[in-house]
């Protein structure tokens, strides 16, 4: 296997291939339907039509022998408040500490940029991703069990990274145990 290439600028067909992307891997790898890479594709759109990305906000584009491998980006959603996206790496990228470096890139990044907090949203089925965001200094704000993409329950989760006082913790041992919020269910 080749190297991964990692861009940092979009090039025309880049913002659907993320959407097509998440709609392949998590219907293979944890049965959603295509609802799900049509929620993608929402807000892949939605930043798309406001000029994703701005000066403040980042994208990263893997790329494999040519082909979209994976992505991450780091939006601005105003009031200070920073949204990792579409975080995705294929299974042969995996566990190399590709999707740590890049997630540490954005972090410095969203420091930089100045953004008071940066958060989140996955499933519980990520179980390596919510790791890393522990890791990272990221806490479970809250979580909800219902159906959704196609399956009977998925446990939808969003995390928040509080920036500034939460550097430290990054370059520690790492890792708060999440919080969660009303109506919520911890885990």
């Amino acid at each position: 296997m080749s190297e991964p290439r990692i861009r940092s600028a979009l090039r025309p067909g880049d913002l659907g291939a993320i959407a097509a992307h998440h709609g392949r891997l998590y219907g293979a790898e944890f049965g959603v339907d295509a609802s799900f890479e049509g929620h993608v594709a929402a807000a892949v759109g939605t930043a798309a039509k406001r000029g994703f990305p701005s000066e403040r906000e980042r994208i990263r584009i893997v790329e494999l022998d040519g082909k979209h491998a994976g992505s991450v980006a780091l939006t601005d959603d105003g009031d200070g408040s920073a949204a990792l996206r579409w975080f995705v790496l294929d299974a042969a990228l995996r566990g190399a500490g590709l999707g740590r470096r890049l997630l540490g890139e954005l972090l410095a990044a969203a420091e930089k940029e100045h953004f008071e907090r940066v958060s989140l949203e996955t499933f519980s089925e990520l179980e390596a991703a919510a790791h890393l965001y522990r890791e990272h200094g990221f806490e479970l704000l809250w979580e909800e069990t219902a159906p959704r993409w196609g399956r009977e329950r998925i446990t939808y989760q969003h995390y928040e990274l509080e920036l500034g006082a939460s550097s430290e913790r990054r370059r520690g041992a790492g890792g708060a145990h999440g919080r969660v919020g009303p109506g919520a269910r911890a885990r």
